[in-house]
């Protein structure tokens, strides 16, 4: 089996999910926080590329403004950063929509997306689903990465059940799950993740139900 070439694509770990209505909930943030930093620091190890995606909004938006605060990446992170790591900015969910990353990392001879960051239920998401049309394998990292509680008309969610029920269903189908000692692991000896698929999952989401 060949091995991956990754790229760690670290996804808006900024300030506005640490103070203020996006506050992640779970896993604790300063705990996913740590893992992000901790990835960053395999990447750097074992030598895969790094890339840092901030989201960014118009100014006067509520959230993200271009300059605010809430914009600015976690000093955390800026603090481990290589100076090869690529910057960039979006402006949707997906870290692939309307960026050209896809192009980039193809010139770069990667096959394989790590993401950590924020958030789970929302740009991880969109970017894990968009990277199976693009041809890219998926890792996430389930304790690098976070969810907030979610309430509307279609019901209610806590962060921890939100968080949980999509690392159930990445795994199902559009990503490799790991926790971030499992990837680094995975990283330092060259190899690929678990891969699920929708039908043993299902099957054993029947079994246990029943």
């Amino acid at each position: 089996m060949t091995a991956p070439r990754r790229a760690l694509v670290v996804v808006d770990v900024q300030q506005e999910y640490f103070d203020g209505p996006l506050e992640v909930q779970h896993p604790p943030r300063e705990d996913s926080l740590a893992r992000v930093v901790d990835a960053v620091r395999a990447a750097v190890a074992h030598d895969v590329p790094v890339v840092v995606v901030q989201h960014e909004g118009p100014a006067g938006s509520p959230v993200f403004a271009t300059g605010s605060a809430g914009a600015a990446l976690h000093p955390d992170v800026e603090a481990v950063l290589p100076s090869s790591a690529q910057r960039m900015t979006k402006e949707l969910g997906s870290v692939f929509a309307g960026t050209g990353l896809a192009g980039r990392l193809r010139e770069q001879g990667v096959d394989t997306v790590t993401l950590a960051g924020y958030m789970t239920n929302n740009c991880i998401l969109a970017s894990a689903v968009e990277a199976e049309g693009l041809g890219l394998t998926a890792e996430v990292l389930s304790d690098a990465s976070g969810a907030v509680s979610l309430a509307n008309e279609a019901g209610e969610a806590p962060a921890a059940v939100v968080h949980a029920t999509l690392m159930v269903l990445l795994q199902s189908n559009f990503a490799a799950v790991a926790t971030t000692a499992g990837w680094s692991a995975a990283v330092a000896a060259g190899t690929g993740l678990a891969v699920g698929d929708l039908v043993s999952s299902a099957v054993q989401g029947r079994t246990r139900a029943g």
